[in-house]
């Protein structure tokens, strides 16, 4: 009898280890927080400062831990999508449908910049390049972002297509900065980045703005060749199986947070988001019909 009380007890026990460690397991507790990941458009730097003040909110707002991630590439944000280090992204468009037809990720939210749901992408060029046109940049040495960028590839990309202009060397520079700052000092004649068109009082808002205080006179240095189609803005993408309470109460809590003028400063700086609006798959198809056109395939990019 003393026997198998004691056996009783010990599988009490192990019970209440296994259920205190499935508690400690949930997501969204300290020991497993919700992972956030931010596709790396700009520097990391300003990123992580940025994003403190919203992830404090978020835990605040939601009563879940969060742990962001900003990885090297945009690829490998989709990545985290399958190994499921990443919970919720805030991605480009192309890596979306990446994560979307690879892993069942889902779009549910979709940035707004200047109060707009969409932006292109645009070539550029050195004033002192010769390159006037698109047909210009046959031969010239050439600066993309990064292989799965919508603004800073893709549609670029289907422009030269388009012309029957093949580049010579081109180089990935990985953020759209670096293309511009590449540009400016003569290490490539042209190159592709986002588009965003002027402010009403003439300022610009394409990616030249973010080396203007580097480079004062980016304006007068580097020059738009070409922009591209509409480009459906960046979406909120949810990992397949992820609760629907986390997704609810993290929807709730991030337009609550734009609503704010810390929230707004906040993601200005990171992305220059200005507001979100609800948004679905669907949204995507448009994308999706251009790579297409290019014969793109999806999986061949993340190879």
């Amino acid at each position: 009898m003393n026997l198998f009380k004691t056996s009783l007890m010990a599988v009490a026990a192990l019970m209440l280890v296994v259920t205190g460690c499935q508690k400690e397991t949930k997501l969204g507790s300290q020991d497993n927080p919700v992972k956030l990941y931010f596709t790396p458009s700009v520097d990391s730097d300003t990123i992580t400062s940025n994003s403190k003040d919203f992830i404090q909110f978020l835990e605040k707002e939601t009563g879940l831990y969060f742990k962001t991630g900003i990885p090297t590439n945009y690829v490998a944000v989709v990545e985290a999508f399958g190994s499921k280090r990443a919970d919720i992204g805030v991605m480009n468009s192309f890596g979306y449908l990446m994560a979307n037809s690879k892993y069942g990720a889902e779009a549910k939210l979709r940035v707004i910049r200047y109060g707009h749901d969409y932006y292109q992408g645009q070539i550029i060029a050195h004033v002192d390049s010769g390159i006037k046109t698109v047909k210009d940049l046959q031969g010239k040495r050439f600066g993309f972002t990064d292989p799965s960028s919508t603004s800073g590839y893709m549609f670029p990309l289907k422009i030269l297509k388009d012309n029957e202009v093949e580049p010579g060397k081109t180089t990935f520079l990985t953020k759209h900065d670096n293309v511009v700052t590449s540009i400016y000092q003569k290490q490539v004649d042209a190159g592709a980045t986002y588009y965003s068109a002027p402010s009403k009082d003439g300022k610009i808002r394409d990616a030249r703005s973010r080396v203007k205080t580097q480079f004062p006179d980016v304006e007068d240095k580097v020059k738009i060749i070409a922009i591209t189609e509409k480009i459906p803005n960046d979406p909120f993408v949810f990992r397949k199986d992820l609760p629907a309470e986390v997704t609810s109460k993290f929807i709730a809590a991030v337009k609550k947070y734009l609503s704010t003028e810390k929230g707004k400063t906040t993601f200005k700086n990171i992305y220059s988001v200005d507001g979100l609006v609800d948004t679905s798959d669907a949204d995507y198809n448009g994308l999706r019909d251009m790579i297409k056109s290019i014969n793109l395939d999806l999986d061949s990019v993340l190879k």
